[in-house]
């Protein structure tokens, strides 16, 4: 029988119960207080944090997240720390707000409702919850989908608002050979049975009045979905601006939610970006990568509310151009998609 400690949260005072078996993250999930997180791997950094006193023990996570140099100086990634007493940690990035309204992590059945492929390597996953209700989330939250017959899963976000029949909607991107994308493409059919546990993320709507700026790439469409029905849903009079990158045109999605969500909402503006080909009528203003394109329609960053998703290429670049435009980083909020499996695939 492992030992439980205490932890202390600082400069918030927080204190949780943690098993020497979970981690100091997973601790936090179970406990209804929603830490900042990303990957829950050791691969993004975002729940990095310092420890003040205490003794942990770490799982293994990528340098690129935790430098041995930041390890010796005492920083630790939550999702891969065990407690081995009772701890003092200073939290580095944190959001009371979302600190406080945490939802409890379960793990629920639900069954697939519709396959539909939106590009050559993006499929639409609805599905639909055998106990509707039993799985509460945020906008902008994610959920680990189980790999049926493995102890592997995979993280994708909802692309819409909790709805009260359990329907649940996915933007997944398919890479070859990947564990989950061959289920996509051959091995699971509407009516099967998959495991949900979430939510997670903190890739949330904050109270503000500011301008919202949103840029996302790829299957970062799902969560921007999530958000822009929420502010539809909530008759929302904000300004919207929403860049969105793709290689080419065919690669542009959900033309037909985004027109709707434009009805809904007058003051949102749809911005597409590509990078490798366009039309011969697109202005030049256009072109080119997310960051890029933003940079040169942009004059008032450092006035807006910033949401990002995307792989960590576009994601990065993104945020060295908010550094650079003097943004805030309390008005920065990211979803970093990583790739998470064997020869880099999902």
């Amino acid at each position: 029988m492992t030992e439980t400690h205490k932890v202390r949260f600082e400069p918030v005072g927080i204190d949780i119960d943690v098993s020497e078996d979970e981690t100091v993250l997973d601790a936090a999930f179970r406990q209804g207080v929603m830490l900042m997180h990303g990957c829950k791997e050791g691969q993004c950094s975002a729940c990095k944090s310092f420890l003040l006193d205490g003794d942990v023990q770490m799982d293994r996570y990528s340098t690129f997240a935790l430098a041995d140099y930041e390890s010796d100086e005492g920083y630790v990634l939550l999702c891969r720390a065990h407690a081995y007493s009772d701890l003092e940690v200073e939290l580095i990035n944190f959001d009371e707000e979302m600190i406080h309204s945490g939802l409890p992590v379960v793990t629920v059945p639900a069954r697939v409702a519709e396959l539909n492929e939106l590009t050559a390597d993006i499929t639409h996953l609805v599905l639909t919850l055998v106990e509707p209700g039993s799985l509460r989330y945020y906008p902008g939250q994610y959920v680990d989908i189980h790999i049926p017959g493995q102890v592997e899963h995979r993280s994708f976000s909802m692309a819409a608002p909790p709805s009260p029949d359990g329907r649940l909607e996915f933007i997944i991107k398919r890479y070859p050979g990947g564990h989950f994308s061959r289920l996509l493409e051959d091995k699971i059919m509407v009516g099967d049975q998959l495991e949900l546990t979430g939510p997670y993320g903190s890739f949330t709507l904050r109270s503000s009045d500011r301008p919202l700026l949103l840029a996302a790439g790829g299957a970062g469409m799902a969560p921007m979905l999530a958000l822009l029905r929420q502010l539809a849903e909530a008759r929302s009079e904000r300004a919207i601006t929403f860049y969105y990158g793709a290689r080419t045109e065919p690669d542009l999605i959900c033309a037909p939610e985004l027109a709707e969500l434009a009805e809904r909402l007058p003051q949102l503006r749809f911005v597409p970006c590509l990078s490798e080909s366009w039309p011969a009528d697109w202005i030049e203003a256009r072109t080119g990568y997310v960051h890029d394109v933003v940079e040169r329609h942009e004059t008032d960053l450092a006035g807006s509310e910033v949401y990002l998703c995307g792989p960590p290429p576009m994601i990065d670049a993104a945020l060295g151009l908010l550094s650079g435009a003097a943004v805030p980083s309390g008005q920065i909020h990211f979803d970093k998609f990583t790739i998470t499996a064997e020869s880099g695939t999902d």
